[in-house]
């Protein structure tokens, strides 16, 4: 094991012990079950640094390995920042659920309604529901090179033919999920950047979140590493803050995942925002789509968690079944997303019923199979 993949824990509480499910996990034993998914996999997966957080009702553990850059051999930490890839869709979903919750954005329009540029084509029977569930019609995963820019996106769209009838077909795409919180920013009469930094981030309390990292954080800003192991950040794109723009912190992350979880703590506004993304519209194979988070009846099995994050439910279409009425946010639910750039690698999942969530940070980009391996594994070990 190399030298710099050392572990370390810091708590929120002075507690010995970490509760679990209403049974009593100690400390010592959390850490075991991590330290025995987490290092063998950073060794596997040349991972510089990975940063575990776990939450409790409300209490918070953090398990930390590696470095943030591996020419400083920084220790990462629950405050160092990383990429999150597309756990941002989340973030992006939470703000149009704020655009419903204020009366600014309504879900049944159709895309046109809320950028004229859009009409006469066949974004005016395109929803916006449509494009926050991947359902508009064959949207690709990415933007094509020569439209992948702020000035070719809006063209894009103008030229674009659907492969399948709006509401059909899932295909998991950043230009749909892209355009959804373009059109939630339109509607709040904002920039994108300015509703999600100025409104929605200090409105949920989260202080260490950034879609752009301000130069006095950027020490916190770790680096990413490609596969080849050279160091990489996250580049401008299309819709890039919408889609996959998010740094933040293990820190701040958790408490995320606990305003999920606990939304009463929070003004109805945003209280209705969360209800939003975390109804389930329709079901594919087993997982029930919400607005940016992806929900399975809990407990799960591995094999299907694994399956439902896997490269063909992400790149391959799939035939919907709307949920009518659309359910309503169950607590007996396990909820997550995984995000990925090219340097970097997120997972989040959290039972709501048992108060518990995990977060995965590494700056490196590496198999959603693997990070949902460990955080399957702590989950259990916390639900015992």
């Amino acid at each position: 094991m190399p030298q710099h993949l050392l572990s370390g824990v810091r708590n929120f509480t002075a507690l010995a012990v970490f509760i679990a499910a209403g049974n009593c996990l100690a400390a010592t034993d959390l850490q075991a079950v991590v330290d025995a998914n987490v290092k063998p996999l950073m060794q596997q997966q040349a991972i510089p640094g990975l940063v575990v957080g776990v939450v409790q009702d409300g209490k918070a553990q953090y398990f930390n390995y590696g470095v943030a850059a591996t020419d400083t051999r920084q220790p990462v930490s629950e405050n160092t920042l990383f990429e999150v890839g597309s756990v941002s869709k989340t973030f992006t979903a939470t703000l149009a659920g704020y655009a419903v919750a204020t009366g600014a954005l309504t879900l049944s329009d159709p895309a046109s309604h809320y950028l004229p540029a859009l009409g006469g084509g066949p974004f005016e029977h395109i929803s916006v529901l449509n494009l926050g569930t991947y359902t508009a019609g064959g949207l690709p995963l990415q933007f094509p090179a020569k439209a992948d820019n702020s000035q070719g996106m809006i063209s894009y769209f103008q030229h674009w033919k659907p492969d399948f009838a709006p509401g059909t077909q899932r295909l998991y795409s950043n230009p749909s999920l892209g355009l959804f919180g373009y059109l939630a920013a339109q509607s709040l009469k904002q920039p994108f950047d300015q509703a999600m930094e100025k409104t929605l981030l200090p409105a949920l309390g989260l202080k260490h979140t950034f879609v752009k990292v301000p130069q006095s954080q950027m020490s916190l800003y770790a680096q990413g590493y490609g596969k080849d192991g050279k160091p990489v950040r996250v580049g401008p794109g299309a819709m890039d803050s919408e889609a996959y723009g998010i740094k933040t912190s293990a820190a701040d992350l958790l408490k995320y995942v606990d305003v999920n979880m606990h939304p009463a703590n929070l003004d109805k506004t945003l209280q209705q925002a969360i209800t939003v993304t975390h109804t389930g519209y329709y079901s594919v194979d087993g997982m029930t789509q919400g607005l940016g988070w992806e929900m399975y009846p809990y407990p799960i099995q591995l094999d299907a968690l694994i399956a439902g994050n896997s490269t063909p439910m992400a790149m391959e279409p799939h035939k919907v079944n709307w949920l009518t009425p659309p359910q309503a946010p169950r607590a007996d639910t396990l909820v997550n997303k995984t995000g990925s750039t090219n340097g970097f690698g997120a997972y989040v999942a959290y039972v709501p019923s048992k108060g518990v969530g995990v977060v995965i940070l590494a700056n490196k980009n590496y198999p959603n199979a693997e990070r949902v391996k460990v955080a399957h594994a702590i989950l259990s070990g916390m639900d015992q």
